[in-house]
Formats: structure tokens, sequence, C-alpha cells
């Protein structure tokens, strides 16, 4: 599962380097504005998941990594943090 995480946030980086390049050199004329628009939505995705995950990276070593890595690229970094022990483990 590890690999598909991997090549998830490999896939997403690459996506995130066309969204770049379309910025400083424009496609032709109909795939410029898509990318832009899909880039945007991503970007506006990925800081809705960095809002309602951002409590469970209270208690991490490096939380602004974790951030800057959630709005790179979203849940396949959020899945990729180990759960944290000690919650909702009681079975009296």
């Amino acid at each position: 599962m590890k690999v598909l995480w991997g090549l998830g946030k490999v896939l997403t980086l690459l996506f995130w380097v066309v969204v770049a390049i379309n910025v400083f050199k424009p496609l032709s004329n109909p795939f410029d504005l898509l990318i832009n628009l899909a880039g945007s939505l991503l970007f506006l995705t990925h800081l809705l998941e960095l809002l309602l995950f951002n409590s469970s990276l209270q208690g991490r070593p490096h939380p602004w990594r974790d951030r800057l890595y959630i709005l790179l690229v979203g849940i396949l970094h959020v899945q990729t943090l180990p759960k944290s022990s000690g919650q909702g483990n009681s079975h009296a």
C-alpha cells in the first residue's frame, strides 16, 4: 500500500510541476485555462484538508512540514501519518 501512496504523491507533484510551468509559460489556449482551473481547485481542496486535519497535527514533531506536505499532496500525506494511540482503546 505504501507503494501506491508514494506513486500518488509523485503523480501529484508532477501535476504541480505542470501547473507551475503553465504559470510561467502558458500552453495553448484551452489547455492553459483548464490547467489553471484544475490547479486552483486542487489547491482549494488541499486547503480544506489542511483545515480539517490541523488538530491531528498538533502533537507531531514538525507540524509545519506536515502542513506543507498536505498543501502539496493532500490526503496522500494524511494517510501516511501514524495513527495516534490511546484514543478509543478503552473496551471497559
